[in-house]
């Protein structure tokens, strides 16, 4: 009947996990994957590597390996497998939690083995990276994102700081803007020291509950001045069922203070939004 055309773009990609430890609260991933993650053994995604070049229509290049969130591979918190989520923090949020494994020796080593198998020329992450993980993994953080950076990126890196506002970064569960900072300041020199000219591209949300024009014209004199960049990947936040954020959306409320919470509704001011970053 044809080809399917959505193949094409992942046909020559690997999924080497499930899940997400992250749980922003605008995100359902973690509803329907679980907050948990779930990897798949290295030996299963080295065969279906070693599958993939024997297609005939593979040119050595596997278009990324990932999932939800590419560093989360082989991450693990002992108590968290056995006594469940904490009750009072998250692994993710505010911080990084110390008790929190990043597993980044396992996802270098990874890379290294799929590097190394006959045919394949390149592997990249294209998925996004949780960049406060790299940050706070003292041990191995920095030799992670310089093995990114020197073999597996395709030009651009993707991240999500989402925001730069405090108030809605807390309301969206994700971390200080400090730490996108810090994070492009460590990409930047890398590609300097290493000769390459890859760059960082930036997801964020627009008219999140708590965020109006004031935020808004906020981030875009962030991106201006820290990111001297614009992102395009913007979205208008849509409420996704399950979510934290959707309950705030709905309700007007602060579920974690019982607090009013500033939601716009109005569709023409949530596009308004949008084109205050884009300009």
């Amino acid at each position: 009947m044809g080809s399917v055309r959505a193949i094409e773009t992942i046909r020559f990609s690997i999924t080497t996990h499930r899940g997400c430890c992250g749980e922003c609260n605008f995100c359902a991933i973690a509803v329907h994957q679980g907050s948990v993650v779930r990897w798949r053994g290295k030996e299963s995604i080295l065969a279906e590597a070693e599958e993939l070049t024997r297609h005939p229509e593979f040119k050595g290049i596997i278009t990324d390996i990932g999932g939800p969130t590419a560093n989360m591979f082989g991450t693990k918190c002992d108590s968290k497998g056995t006594a469940g989520s904490c009750v009072d923090k998250r692994c993710l949020f505010p911080k990084v939690c110390p008790n929190f494994d990043p597993g980044h020796d396992g996802q270098i080593g990874l890379l290294r083995e799929l590097r190394a198998l006959p045919n394949v020329k390149k592997v990249f992450v294209a998925s996004g990276v949780r960049y406060d993980m790299i940050l706070a993994d003292s041990k191995y953080g920095d030799a992670y994102l310089r093995e990114l950076v020197e073999h597996h990126v395709s030009g651009q890196m993707k991240i999500a700081p989402e925001h730069s506002e405090k108030r809605v970064l807390d309301l969206m569960g994700k971390p200080d803007v400090e730490l996108t900072v810090e994070f492009k300041k460590r990409f930047d020199e890398l590609n300097k020291n290493l000769g390459r000219r890859q760059f960082l591209t930036y997801y964020t949300i627009v008219a999140h509950p708590g965020c109006g024009e004031r935020e808004m014209r906020a981030l875009r004199k962030f991106a201006e001045n820290k990111l001297r960049h614009i992102p395009e990947q913007s979205q208008i936040f849509t409420p996704t069922p399950s979510t934290y954020s959707t309950l705030m959306y709905w309700t007007g409320l602060n579920p974690f203070t019982d607090t009013e919470c500033f939601v716009e509704k109005n569709p023409r001011e949530r596009e308004k939004q949008k084109k205050i970053l884009l300009g």
